[in-house]
């Protein structure tokens, strides 16, 4: 049987996000990197990859969390992976799931996702916290507005034209649930 082929899977939440130290000097011959959260396995690339590879590749994922944010989506990705005979390897943690009816690779993968389902959750906890710390004390302003009160104008008038919001978004620079909040949030 032939070598199969060393696949990378990367992860950011944002589009302004940095990939770079995710599998920095990790050998691979594809990557597929998604920018989208993790909160569900219902991301391009990850579909894609999931489609793309076949028995004796391996999967390398830089963590667990970048993978899948919860116990029960990582058990089921790594289980269909490992059960098609694809090895899957994680970076920061050190492990290697290969399939193999292992009760201690069951339980690693369980223990080890379930810590960093619990870190997320914490850190959210955390970040909510500290926001209504800095709304009390009169700091907290928010998130800076995607377009100023003249773009939404404009916007406004140009959807009154008939133009496609979808244009519209592009030429701001913005997406289009970005411009439809606006539209809706901010009345003329």
């Amino acid at each position: 049987m032939a070598k199969g082929q060393r696949v990378g899977y990367i992860r950011v939440s944002t589009v302004d996000q940095n990939t770079a130290r995710q599998l920095d000097g990790v050998e691979l011959d594809r990557i597929f990197e998604d920018k989208a959260s993790g909160k569900n396995a219902k991301r391009p690339q990850l579909q894609e990859l999931l489609a793309y590879v076949r028995e004796g590749d391996t999967v390398v994922v830089h963590s667990m969390d970048r993978l899948a944010r919860n116990v029960d989506d990582l058990r089921r990705i790594v289980t269909d992976l490992s059960g098609r005979g694809v090895r899957v390897e994680f970076q920061r943690e050190g492990v290697i799931f290969t399939g193999e009816d292992n009760p201690m690779n069951t339980l690693l993968l369980t223990m080890l996702g379930a810590v960093a389902e619990f870190l997320r959750a914490q850190n959210l906890e955390n970040q909510r916290e500290g926001i209504a710390k800095a709304k009390q004390a009169g700091k907290y302003k928010g998130r800076k507005r995607a377009l100023t009160p003249e773009q939404v104008e404009q916007a406004r008038q140009r959807v009154a034209a008939g133009e496609r919001k979808t244009v519209i978004a592009r030429d701001l620079g913005i997406n289009r649930d970005t411009l439809y909040q606006s539209l809706k949030t901010r009345s003329g």
